[in-house]
């Protein structure tokens, strides 16, 4: 059956993914920590009337995750596209953070990603076909988010990185650079960003891009 799984499925990017897609039929599997986030998007994918499963995971917890994939893939197949949403946004400045907690930024927005990304990719390129789409942010580095910029920037060397290794086999790896704060109603509405998403996933092979960057949308 396949689909889709989104990880770091809340309010916002994550949960507005997960209608886009589940808006074209696809079942979906959603993981985040909390049950309350869980429970919240899977009532809203329910809406589209397509296959749900949730398992909550820390993005961090590198057993934990691959256990909740595991579920997802047991229940709905080798998805279509792996979404991986989450992410520490906070302002820190140079010096300001502790080195755990740096690390602790990077686990989240980056080493999460390659961990997912390893666990499902050698599924999707035996089969020939998938994409793993990262969210990604901060066009330019911003010295008062100084772990959200590093991230940011690990992201795109890991989609490279991740492209290097399974493109060749049929998985399309690529990021949605956010360029500003997610809010509804606004230039960064979720569901406008969501689009991205979708388009990327669509893209003929020989079309293929690693980026897609929503600087805001004209209202």
């Amino acid at each position: 059956m396949s689909g889709a799984v989104i990880i770091g499925a809340g309010p916002g990017i994550g949960q507005a993914v997960a209608r886009r897609f589940a808006r074209e039929g696809l079942p979906i599997g959603l993981i985040a920590r909390s049950d309350q986030t869980l429970r919240a998007a899977a009532e809203a994918v329910a809406r589209r009337g397509v296959p749900v499963v949730t398992a909550p995971a820390d993005s961090t917890d590198q057993a934990g995750l691959n256990a909740a994939l595991d579920e997802i893939v047991r229940t709905h197949g080798v998805p279509d596209v792996l979404v991986y949403n989450a992410a520490i946004i906070q302002a820190d400045a140079p010096g300001e953070l502790s080195v755990r907690a740096h690390q602790n930024a990077w686990a989240v927005n980056v080493v999460g990603a390659l961990n997912a990304a390893a666990h499902l990719a050698p599924a999707m390129a035996a089969r020939g076909k998938g994409t793993i789409l990262i969210t990604g942010g901060m066009p330019e580095p911003k010295p008062q988010y100084v772990s959200l910029s590093l991230g940011k920037a690990g992201v795109r060397t890991l989609v490279t990185l991740l492209d290097q290794e399974y493109g060749s086999a049929g998985v399309h790896v690529a990021s949605v650079t956010v360029a500003g704060p997610v809010a509804p109603g606004t230039d960064f509405d979720p569901d406008d960003i969501a689009d991205h998403y979708w388009r990327l996933h669509t893209q003929p092979r020989d079309q293929w891009t690693r980026e897609a960057l929503h600087a805001g949308s004209p209202r």
